[in-house]
């Protein structure tokens, strides 16, 4: 091993080690996220550490699943849109959270990449997938995402069986509505639709058909 290399491993073992409800800036909650690979996921919400437990399938990993479904088939319509997992969001100093989904415009939107592919501003939509976090993404992370300016909003409430989309209006989240057939549809893209029964159900069939337009 190079002499490099073991004062790259004598600096990292001298880093303290990121640990659920530290508070952080940004910068030093990356030095320890970096300095940290046991750890798969964490999030730095309004300057506290929220280190992710195991997720569960039946009620993250599926729900998940279907989520993902739904938006690939809006980008695959909508070359215009970018669909993400599971990506950092680089926001102010005491945020940086992980959304279970977003998405964004390429081109003219409110995001770019850095010259490390993070994204710098703000995702048009951040989704949220909530179950053993239902308190933070419907509170904490919720105002992390109003104060940033992220135009939307979704969280599906699993156990709740129950979706809340909003959209932020003159700096406030507003609920958006669902029509007489059970849909709600985005503001920020075009043809955007949810068919909410559907979707607690786990219908991705229907769920697909709603966003089709079939």
């Amino acid at each position: 091993m190079s002499t490099a290399a073991r004062l790259h491993d004598t600096e990292a073992d001298q880093i303290p080690p990121l640990e659920n409800g530290d508070r952080l800036t940004r910068e030093e909650f990356e030095r320890r996220y970096f300095a940290s690979p046991q750890i798969n996921k964490a999030e730095l919400i309004e300057g506290v550490v929220y280190v992710a437990s195991p997720v569960n399938f039946g009620k993250h990993g599926r729900p998940h699943g279907m989520v993902m479904g739904w938006l690939a088939a809006y980008v695959d319509d909508h070359p215009e849109a970018d669909l993400g997992d599971n990506s950092t969001l680089r926001l102010d100093n005491d945020n940086e959270p992980q959304p279970d989904a977003l998405l964004r415009y390429r081109e003219g939107g409110t995001s770019t990449l850095d010259e490390e592919e993070y994204l710098v501003g703000v995702p048009e939509l951040a989704v949220e997938v909530a179950s053993s976090s239902t308190s933070i993404d419907t509170h904490a992370k919720k105002n992390a995402y109003r104060r940033n300016g992220i135009p939307e909003y979704f969280v599906w409430r699993v156990r709740d069986e129950a979706v809340d989309w909003f959209v932020l209006e003159l700096g406030e989240y507003v609920p958006l509505q669902a029509d007489e057939r059970g849909v709600i549809e985005s503001r920020i893209f075009p043809g955007l639709r949810l068919n909410v029964a559907a979707l607690v159900a786990m219908d991705l069939s229907g769920v697909l058909a709603t966003q089709r337009g079939d």
